[in-house]
């Protein structure tokens, strides 16, 4: 019978999937992926997370408890560094942690270590989660490499323009490769961790609602790392977190953009690292002028008033169009 691993459709879910899935297949194990978030699984989360975490990481225990009963093992990486001299959110290292003292009647938890920070190979981590299911080095390592190429290949679809579920449904699905196509409205740049802009619930329906506006939607996944790097690098100190520096690379190249009509800034309540990121945002905006809109998210946002305060801002955007130039609207 082959084993089933459980991957949350949470936190770093649209980031790595593809990295972790083509690794567990290729070692002949059946991956299972939460179900989409739904108000049953938020419910869920927030009953059995504490008071004090954001709702990205409330939202990952309620998909921890999707899977719960439905795999034999759990993945949950303890993520302490993706990139060399660099940190992301210390909530995701502690969050197996959070999950094996949270939640009863777990499979085994699978959470080897992540850490970057002085090294730019991930191997090790690779080497030592496939120790977990064979002593077969060699087909740890194909593992590693296919699982490495087909990473890549997701990247080069995101950079094409792809969200992140389009481009799984081309790499496993059979999609054709190709995005729907926007109106012939405004270009917005939608900016926020991706586990924030791409589950549909919790924000809900952002892209969606703007493309069915008419609106041609573009994010910080969809350029590439050494741009986003580069831009990021005009901060006057170098930014330690990993993915708030990716939030302010992308801001600052969409600003400077004239194909970008406005900036969405989506950011979690609590969450220390957004805070800092969109206060940076924001200085900038002012400074360039683009219309604006800071939007931020908890279990007790309000479907119609995230919806009234896109309305304003695509009208805002609309205006904008008709005023002489060098003006902004006030």
């Amino acid at each position: 019978m082959t084993l089933k691993v459980g991957i949350p459709r949470a936190l770093l879910y649209y980031y790595y999937l593809p990295l972790w899935r083509t690794f567990f297949e290729a070692l002949g194990l059946e991956v299972v992926i939460s179900r989409p978030t739904t108000k049953t699984i938020l419910e869920a989360g927030l009953q059995n997370s504490g008071d004090d975490v954001c709702l990205p990481v409330r939202l990952a225990f309620g998909h921890v408890l999707d899977l719960k009963d439905r795999v034999d093992v759990l993945f949950l990486p303890r993520l302490v560094s993706i990139a060399r001299r660099e940190y992301i959110c210390p909530k995701f290292l502690g969050f197996p942690d959070m999950v094996r003292h949270g939640i009863s009647g777990l499979p085994p938890l699978i959470d080897p270590n992540l850490n970057l920070y002085h090294r730019d190979s991930p191997y090790p981590f690779f080497f030592a989660l496939g120790r977990n299911f064979t002593s077969n080095r060699l087909a740890i390592y194909l593992a590693y490499r296919r699982a490495v190429h087909t990473q890549a290949r997701y990247v080069q679809l995101l950079e094409k323009g792809l969200f992140p579920e389009q481009a799984l449904a081309v790499l496993y699905q059979g999609v054709a490769e190709g995005r729907e196509p926007g109106g012939g409205g405004p270009a917005v740049a939608v900016i926020g961790h991706p586990y924030n802009i791409y589950d549909p619930y919790i924000s809900m329906n952002l892209l969606s609602r703007l493309a069915r506006n008419g609106v041609r939607v573009c994010s910080a996944d969809n350029l590439p790392e050494t741009l986003v790097r580069e831009q990021a690098a005009r901060l006057p100190k170098h930014l330690f977190w990993s993915l708030g520096q990716r939030m302010i690379g992308a801001a600052w190249h969409y600003l400077q953009s004239p194909d970008v009509d406005g900036i969405i800034h989506v950011a979690s309540f609590a969450c220390g690292p957004d805070s800092l990121t969109g206060e940076l945002i924001s200085r900038e905006v002012r400074r360039r002028g683009k219309p604006f809109l800071n939007l931020t998210l908890d279990e007790h946002s309000a479907e119609a008033g995230v919806v009234t305060r896109l309305e304003a801002f695509l009208d805002m955007m609309e205006r904008r169009q008709f005023l002489p130039a060098g003006e902004s609207v006030q």
